[in-house]
């Protein structure tokens, strides 16, 4: 089932479009930081794709997350904690893992990302399998991309979460494009026919007005929560900047279209002056947060059983 939204006049809440903009400019500052040579490893931004967890949030603030290796906009959404993660990045004081995790390795309370395609999917299949046995409510809540759909940790899952009725939403980011290759090069057939072969629901949902999204995905959620069937909830979306960093294989011609339907220009046309000055309040605390976390010591890791003694390292 295909959810084709049309726009509407009703502004969102501005602690939404708060949301949004700190995501937006979290991973803005994390590009350039990165091409400024301060930052160490990798980072995959989800510019583009904010909106998605904003929506979702409130439908889920209580069910376990998995994220995947795009997956600062799923933390941000839910803890609003830039400083924790970009001290997790820097290595700084602060960190959500000790700086152990990165980027793409969290960990906490209800919430698990990873860098390993599908790797998520089983774990959720047996967390929401907990939960249903524990009677809790609560659901586990995957986070994917198209790209993850070549993996065979997800048939397996999806096969068992159908055939024990488990309550797992998966959440599709289908950005059209899996690191480099388009998703029509390399997926054959949809992600709807493939949900479908194991009997689980499917909706996909092709705006970014957040009030619609809700609206349209409660009452999956709802399924999936008191029914435990499990669901796939796919967003056509766009991936704005590269797979990571600067490496993009795109033209500039692929890409503008692209921009030009993003949510930030679209809120910006519709709310005018308001959302001029939200954005430059977020952007400069975003800022602050980057130089407060930068001026902070290095991140000390205290595994739960004890400080391990530090490595002798001899020179000669």
């Amino acid at each position: 089932m295909t959810a084709v939204q049309g726009d509407t006049n009703a502004p969102p809440e501005t602690s939404d479009v708060e949301v949004l903009l700190t995501i937006r400019h979290f991973e803005t500052l994390l590009l350039r930081m990165f091409g400024e040579g301060r930052l160490n490893g990798t980072t995959h931004t989800c510019l583009g794709q904010e909106y998605v967890p904003v929506a979702l949030e409130p439908l889920i603030a209580d069910d376990f997350v998995l994220s995947n290796h795009r997956g600062h906009g799923h933390y941000l959404a839910r803890f609003r904690d830039p400083a924790g993660l970009l001290a997790e990045i820097m290595g700084r004081a602060g960190a959500v893992c000790s700086g152990v995790g990165g980027s793409q390795h969290l960990h906490r309370d209800g919430f698990l990302s990873t860098g390993v395609q599908g790797q998520s999917l089983p774990v959720a299949v047996g967390i929401g399998l907990h939960h249903k046995r524990t009677g809790s409510g609560r659901i586990a809540v995957a986070y994917v991309g198209d790209g993850t759909w070549g993996e065979g940790a997800v048939y397996e899952a999806l096969n068992m979460a159908a055939l024990w009725r488990v309550p797992v939403l998966v959440v599709v980011e289908h950005n059209g494009i899996a690191q480099s290759t388009p998703t029509r090069l390399q997926m054959a057939g949809s992600i709807a026919d493939r949900a479908a072969a194991f009997g689980v629901d499917f909706l996909e949902i092709t705006g970014h007005d957040l009030t619609e999204i809700r609206e349209l995905a409660a009452p999956v959620v709802r399924r999936v929560r008191e029914e435990h069937r499990p669901a796939v909830l796919q967003f056509t979306t766009r991936r704005l900047g590269p797979h990571s960093k600067g490496d993009d294989t795109r033209t500039a011609e692929e890409v503008e279209p692209l921009w030009a339907l993003d949510w930030h220009a679209e809120l910006s046309a519709r709310m005018g002056e308001e959302f001029s000055r939200l954005d430059e309040r977020v952007r400069a605390e975003v800022q602050r947060v980057a130089e407060e976390v930068d001026a902070r010591p290095p991140a000390e890791w205290e595994p739960a059983g004890g400080r391990l003694p530090r490595p002798v390292v001899s020179g000669g």
